[in-house]
């Protein structure tokens, strides 16, 4: 089918399910924002809370990232060169190093959380809800490791749905649990957490079921997890450019919340948890378009036939670009809805209505970026990723969100326009290099 099948009818079986389960688990990382930012009286502060817990949660998942994106293309690349035998010893690594990693990182942020998350933006006032959620979290780190981490193997395989299915299965329990623990129980911010790990938990039964059951190419067999130095460099030389993207974020967020706590207070740390909350309306749904296409671009790319490569790019290209440009333009005509979607608190919505619109503005171009980055790592090329991961992040966004804010009286709004530059500039160099590189590995 990855070989054979004309190319728009292949993205659109293939893509369909992972835009789905993009937007599905989009509801999954916000949905307890959107319920706990309406609880009755402290909802704004214990919306600010769950903002500062966000970059312990993203430098988790950026480790399934590195992983899972790291390991899941190589195993592409292996099945499209016939070798399903040294594609099933990359998924058994990637396991092993999974559960070791859900170990480290849980114990790690168990006896350091309240240090970190006040180095993070946590006040006096929203430490509480921020320690009450993260502590209850990170219980279920190896439920999230996994699932995420081992799902892409399973979309890499062309077996969307079924990884479609992963998502839909713990985003639709947590929707369901979520007010049920939060206004029903009364639990608040803790019921939010746990509503979400009951959920991870069920996601990783059922991915663990099926990469061990008979409908899968390739298995997770135990005489595999044992690991291999080679495999292991190979997995994370490519997954660093994930890992990076995913754990620099950590650090902006740190930035930022602190930056909002200076120049602002607690109402602007919330409103950050918002506008990091719409850049995933953004985000995800493009890296669906690409995690349905980067099967067709990594298995032809390994069988030789670069012509399917290409076509493959181009309208993965147009797909994004469209995409971006549209939500961009409908955000900046109705930026009040999306705010409205997280709290109704009429100070918030009122500071971040301009706000959210001058923050977004380049993210209308982020269609270009997420192609050209995406098919890098489809392709194997992970010092390319890795700098385009870094450049964006630590060299252009992290110094502009320092420098913006102190200059003249721009405060928080130095820390607003911080973003659109640096993604304007990362676009250009993005398509630029990708334009000269893609088409020396072509001909090679």
């Amino acid at each position: 089918m990855l070989a054979s099948k004309p190319i728009g009818k292949l993205m659109l079986k293939l893509a369909i399910p992972t835009v789905l389960a993009q937007l599905v688990n989009l509801l999954y990382n916000i949905v307890d924002r959107i319920f706990v930012g309406h609880i009755n009286e402290i909802g704004s502060l214990a919306l600010a809370g769950l903002g500062v817990t966000f970059p312990i949660i993203i430098f988790i998942g950026a480790f399934s990232a590195l992983l899972g994106t790291g390991g899941a293309p190589r195993a592409a690349i292996a099945m499209g060169c016939n070798d399903n035998e040294r594609a099933e010893k990359i998924l058994g690594n990637c396991t092993m190093m999974l559960i070791i990693c859900s170990i480290i990182l849980s114990v790690f942020f168990m006896i350091t959380k309240d240090k970190i998350l006040i180095m993070f933006g946590a006040s006096e006032n929203t430490l509480p809800y921020a320690s009450s959620y993260i502590t209850i979290y990170l219980i279920g780190t190896m439920f999230l490791q996994l699932t995420l981490g081992l799902n892409a193997f399973i979309t890499n395989q062309g077996f969307t749905k079924t990884s479609m299915i992963t998502i839909c299965i713990g985003a639709v329990l947590n929707i369901i649990l979520d007010p049920i623990f939060i206004f029903v129980f009364h639990l608040g911010v803790q019921g939010a957490a746990l509503a979400t790990i009951i959920s991870q938990g069920i996601s990783c039964i059922w991915v663990l079921k099926f990469l061990t059951g008979n409908k899968t190419h390739i298995k997770i067999r135990i005489k595999n997890l044992r690991l291999s130095k080679q495999i292991v460099f190979l997995v994370i030389s490519l997954g660093i450019s994930p890992f990076v993207m995913q754990s620099t974020d950590c650090f902006i967020q740190l930035v930022f919340n602190n930056g909002m706590l200076k120049y602002g207070n607690d109402s602007y740390v919330a409103l950050m948890s918002i506008l990091f909350s719409v850049m995933q309306l953004v985000w995800m749904p493009m890296q669906g378009f690409a995690q349905g296409v980067q099967p067709i671009i990594s298995f032809n790319y390994g069988a030789g036939n670069n012509e399917r490569v290409f076509s493959a790019f181009k309208k993965l290209f147009i797909l994004c670009l469209v995409f971006s440009m549209s939500i961009i333009v409908i955000l900046e005509l109705f930026p009040q809805f999306f705010i409205g979607m997280f709290t109704s608190d009429a100070q918030i919505i009122e500071i971040g209505k301009n706000a959210i619109r001058v923050f977004m503005l380049s993210m209308s171009l982020m269609g270009m970026q997420t192609a050209c980055q995406q098919t890098f790592l489809a392709l194997g090329q992970a010092k390319e990723s890795v700098f385009l991961a870094i450049e964006r992040k630590l060299i252009l966004l992290l110094p502009l969100a320092l420098i913006l804010p102190k200059i003249g009286a721009l405060g928080v709004w130095g820390l607003f326009l911080a973003e659109p530059i640096s993604d304007f500039i990362a676009v250009l160099t993005t398509v630029s290099l990708f334009s000269v590189k893609s088409r020396k590995l072509l001909t090679r």
